[in-house]
């Protein structure tokens, strides 16, 4: 009998871990959403703020790490579409907010993958976790008022291999042509950012 007992509990306490919601982190920034103005260094240490960043029809935020292999393996798509929107009027700007990777690793990286746009530095992961980026890459594309237009993934396929929707290239082709943005999140993929722990 108190074997029957123990083996039901165990079941219920099964089903119910199972089917609990998933605990999940703050939403951060809301679509439609007008971005607050901030100020971050480069790996150079020279502070840099949104506005002077900003292009004149809008500007992408991607979050990035140098030892993700998953960015490594986004590395060419995203200088591809970074330089094919640059001429369109829109800028790129990389944010590391990885505690577990030092100036100089990022700095290497940079040269590494060629990124042609500035890399700043979130210490403490402050912007990270005011806008909910928790993994790399995630992009956050902004209108030329610093509007939050599209959040999430760059395409549907980390490999390369079979990328069946652009998610990123058809919200700005959308936006640059005046037309409405389909869709305006999804679920970005990647390594979870490494954040400093709490003091």
């Amino acid at each position: 009998m108190r074997r029957s007992l123990l083996a039901f509990l165990a079941v219920f306490a099964l089903v119910g871990f199972v089917t609990m919601p998933p605990v999940t982190e703050a939403n951060g920034l809301e679509i439609g959403s007008t971005v607050e103005a901030f100020s971050l260094p480069d790996t150079d240490g020279k502070m840099h703020n949104l506005d002077s960043l900003r292009g004149k029809k809008g500007t992408v935020i991607v979050w990035l790490s140098a030892q993700c292999p998953v960015v490594a393996a986004y590395k060419d798509r995203i200088n591809e579409i970074a330089a094919a929107y640059k001429d369109k009027g829109i800028n790129f700007v990389g944010i590391n907010s990885n505690a577990t990777e030092d100036l100089t690793y990022v700095k290497s990286n940079m040269a590494e993958f060629g990124y042609q746009f500035p890399m700043l530095i979130d210490k403490g992961n402050v912007l990270a976790d005011k806008w909910g980026a928790t993994v790399t890459p995630e992009v956050y594309y902004l209108d030329k008022k610093n509007v939050l237009q599209y959040h999430g993934a760059i395409d549907n396929d980390r490999s390369g291999k079979n990328i069946q929707e652009q998610f990123l290239k058809t919200a700005f082709d959308s936006a640059l042509s005046g037309k409405a943005i389909e869709k305006t999140k999804t679920a970005a993929f990647g390594c979870t950012i490494k954040k400093a722990k709490a003091e």
